[in-house]
């Protein structure tokens, strides 16, 4: 009995050092005042101030735009070269896979100096531009490292059926191996959204100058003062997020599994 109550209490305790800022944040997005430590009432004084700025409204558009184009190309791209991948040498393809690893693992610092030394060499003015090209360039190895070991999963008889019965190669692919990796592909491209919604350094270092922000680039330049209507934006960002996660659990996910098994 001693033993559950110590791993409740926990539990309990590792829940709340992760959910008590969060559980705070909501809270003082509703407060009439700017304190963010003194609650005087409750208000939706700073949602609305929220949709008045300009500023931040252009951030936040910039912020979704750069995230979905990204997530878009690098998922094509990723789920391309995963498929490429399967089909080369055992050498090359374990290089390929060494040298998709190095951006990950690789300090976010040194991706952001890289390449804002190499969008300076090529001469590219600081913008949509290189914002897109950086988060499709760190964005692309996650969709990779999801997709592949999905695609070596995949049987490579049934490429050869569908060869074999008139399928070309775009209806192969189309028809036969994208359904099959349709899961992998959703979750690859799930992990890209997030880390080009959630970006920062490599953000910051490749749109100097130009005018451009993104959430995170534009929060930053709010350091020196107190903006409760950060509070508002970070709280419906969290309501989407939480949307999507009980939309999962109660709809898709596992229910949706145990009911297609159910019906089958």
């Amino acid at each position: 009995m001693t033993k559950k109550v110590f791993k409740g209490s926990f539990i309990a305790l590792i829940i709340a050092l992760v959910y008590a800022p969060i559980a705070s944040m909501v809270l003082f997005s509703f407060n009439t005042n700017k304190s963010f430590t003194r609650f005087g009432g409750f208000s939706l004084r700073w949602y609305h101030d929220l949709f008045q700025n300009e500023a931040m409204m252009q951030a936040v558009f910039v912020t979704i735009i750069v995230a979905v184009i990204s997530t878009i190309i690098s998922t094509i791209i990723g789920t391309l070269a995963a498929i490429s991948l399967s089909k080369q040498r055992k050498i090359f393809r374990k290089l390929t896979l060494t040298a998709t690893n190095i951006p990950i693992i690789n300090p976010e610092i040194i991706t952001a100096i890289s390449l804002f030394v190499l969008f300076g060499m090529l001469h590219l003015p600081s913008g949509y531009l290189t914002i897109i090209l950086a988060h499709i360039a760190f964005s692309t190895p996650y969709v990779i490292i999801t997709v592949y070991p999905k695609v070596t999963s995949l049987d490579p008889n049934l490429s050869d059926a569908a060869a074999d019965l008139g399928a070309n190669t775009f209806q192969t692919l189309a028809k036969v191996i994208l359904p099959q990796l349709k899961v992998a592909i959703i979750a690859g491209a799930a992990i890209a959204f997030t880390m080009s919604f959630d970006d920062f350094v490599i953000s910051y270092f490749v749109t100097i100058a130009s005018g451009v922000s993104n959430i995170s680039t534009y929060l930053y330049t709010l350091k020196r003062g107190i903006d409760p209507k950060v509070n508002a934006l970070s709280t419906l960002i969290v309501l989407v997020v939480g949307i999507k996660i009980a939309y999962d659990y109660f709809i898709g996910g596992p229910r949706k599994e145990r009911r297609e098994k159910i019906r089958g």
